[in-house]
This record gives structure tokens, sequence and C-alpha cells, in this order.
């Protein structure tokens, strides 16, 4: 499981050091993808092949189930951790989520989410203030 945040840089080259504490559930390969409010995840292959069984299982003949399938399939690349725990974040993806040099990686449960630091303040402040509210709302999940 993965949890905590994290304050990196994106060097010259591309390349996104990963937490120590997160390389070794993280493995030596993993797949990079676009997440969700436009972030970056990543997952390590287990967790992934998981989330492709699942998404394989949604019907084609739905936009929505498309759309969503293109977005985590076809932004998806494989990655793997150098001896120093970095990884090659592409440009296609770093445009994605508008990342800048400061990123924060976070993690969320089977998954590394990375954001531009100042995307992810902002999108922190917002759901901070909501909380009460999003509680409320997931109450009938038991939560």
């Amino acid at each position: 499981m993965f949890i905590g945040e994290y304050t990196y840089s994106i060097d010259e080259k591309k390349r996104l050091a990963i937490p120590v504490k997160m390389r070794e559930p993280l493995g030596k390969k993993a797949v990079i993808t676009r997440g969700l409010d436009n972030c970056l995840s990543v997952y390590p292959v287990k967790a992934w092949e998981a989330l492709v069984e699942k998404i394989s299982k949604l019907p084609l003949s739905g936009s929505d189930a498309r759309g969503f399938t293109r977005l985590m399939l076809t932004g998806a690349m494989e990655v793997t951790l150098d001896n120093l725990g970095r990884i090659l974040v592409p440009d296609f993806l770093k445009e994605y989520a508008g990342l800048n040099k400061k990123v924060v990686i976070a993690g969320v449960n089977d998954r590394l989410e990375i954001w531009d630091e100042a995307k992810w303040k902002e999108y922190k402040n917002k759901t901070e203030e909501a909380g009460g509210d999003i509680a409320e709302r997931l109450k009938e999940l038991g939560i």
C-alpha cells in the first residue's frame, strides 16, 4: 500500500526519483499512465494487470467505457527504475499532467500519483475544504 506525499523535481533528462519508501512495493518495473484529475498514475505491474482485467470487462458498446479504456491504456508505458530509483517521464505524459520541474508524488493505496506541485496544492486545498461534505456523501458506502 502506498501512502504519503513527497515533493521532488524532474531533472533536465526527464527523470524523476521515486521516494525510497515506495521503491520496494513498486518493484523494478512499473506502468505509468494518465491518471484522473490531470495527474499521472504509476502502478506496480500486478496492480496494473488487475486494473486492466477490470477494464477489459467494460462493455464496448458504452462510450464512457470506451473513453475510459482509451484514456488509461493508450497513454500507458512500462518504466524501469534505474539504480538510483528514477523513472523516465515521457513528454506526452508530462504535457497531459502539466508537470513543471517541481512535482508531488502521492501514495494512493495501490498506485502513486504524480502531480504538478501547484496543481496538487490547489486540488488538496479544495478537497480539504470540502472534506465534511465529501464524508457525508460517502456515508452510504460505510466510510
